[in-house]
């Protein structure tokens, strides 16, 4: 029949998806083929035997072949034939009835809307196959995508490391030679913009990996909040201070790093010698959160501190894939406010 999935489909569904994607309807093999053949004929018999009845078997008949059909892979010279065999039998055994005059002859039509019926079905099934096929081509091209995606900023990333790490020794080299003021002046922007250019490196990186596997872990956050925020205050002169009440909370040790570094480095460039930069953490068994607060005006136009908001981008990826979120909030009483929000989770990441 013209409305059923041609050979070439049934080859692309059997070869470009795996069997891991396949739905149910396309792994039942012959076995339901046999069991609906057992049960036609015993319908078949039904009909032949009980002629005041026989509208009941033949309509079983006839929907377990369009169950059938919808349930596993079928050749369109197969359909034709089962639906030929079958109409066949059923019509054969509705004349013979009606020539008796046990049934009236009008009921021998229900042959011939029986097999538009599976026309339908095949059409209806057709239409699944491809949108099936449609579905595996847009997730192939995706997939292919991201991951192209992935493999250039990876590269772009290692090719970038090596001459940063040249560049920066070769300043160095330059400072520690030239002694006068000028020069280290120069120097050290050189610096300073190198190892800016790092750490946008750095979070280029992270970003592509945000999506990845990650091991979660029991993390004490007192502890992690105390680690993270004591390797930036000789890094920064600020008006350091933190607290965090007990708690443990699940993540990973070194995105939980990479995040709140982002959010502190962005807090560093926003504010000036002597700002305040507060970092509070608590967490009870919904959630749990870290709020990074400071006395500068934030990301704002005509604000100090220039950046890419890079940074700011991978934290929400990063919190994104925990099923939390980060706000940003500016007053200009109190300052700018980041809270990283993110779901209790369990152990094993759920």
């Amino acid at each position: 029949m013209s409305a059923t999935a041609s050979p070439p489909l049934d080859r692309l569904a059997k070869n470009r998806l795996p069997k891991s994607r396949l739905p149910d309807s396309f792994r039942l093999g012959w076995s339901l083929r046999v069991v609906w053949l057992v049960g036609a004929a015993i319908c078949a018999t039904a009909m032949w035997l009980l002629p005041g009845t026989a509208t009941i078997p033949f309509h079983l008949m006839w929907i377990g072949l369009s169950l059938l059909y919808g349930f596993t892979r079928w050749r369109p010279v197969e359909l034709a034939v089962m639906v030929g065999v079958t109409a066949a039998a059923t019509g054969a055994i509705l004349v013979s009835h009606a020539a008796g005059g046990r049934i009236e002859w009008l009921e021998t039509l229900e042959v011939p809307l029986s097999v538009a019926l599976i026309a339908v079905t095949a059409a209806l099934v057709r239409r699944r196959h491809l949108a099936l096929l449609a579905l595996a081509d847009a997730a192939d091209r995706d997939r292919q995508v991201a991951e192209a995606r992935q493999h250039l900023m990876r590269q772009v990333a290692h090719e970038l490391r090596t001459p940063i790490t040249v560049a920066r020794g070769f300043t160095e080299l330059v400072a520690d030679r030239h002694a006068d003021a000028e020069t280290r002046e120069d120097s050290d922007t050189v610096l300073a913009e190198l190892d800016k250019l790092s750490r946008i490196t750095q979070r280029l990186v992270t970003l592509i990996d945000a999506d990845g596997a990650y091991v979660p872990e029991a993390l004490d956050l007192p502890a992690e909040v105390t680690r993270i925020v004591r390797r930036w205050t000789p890094a920064a002169d600020r008006a350091w201070s933190w607290k965090c009440a007990s708690g443990t909370v699940i993540a990973n040790r070194d995105r939980l790093e990479a995040v709140l570094d982002c959010l502190l480095d962005n807090a560093v460039k926003f504010t000036g010698p002597g700002d305040r930069i507060a970092v509070e953490g608590r967490a009870d068994d919904l959630a749990w959160t870290i709020t990074v607060t400071d006395s500068g005006p934030g990301p704002t136009p005509g604000g100090p501190g220039t950046g890419t908001s890079l940074g700011l981008v991978m934290a929400r990826t990063v919190v994104a894939g925990w099923g939390g979120e980060v706000r940003l909030s500016h007053e200009p009483a109190t300052g700018t406010t980041v809270t990283l929000h993110v779901p209790a989770q369990r152990p094993d990441g759920r």
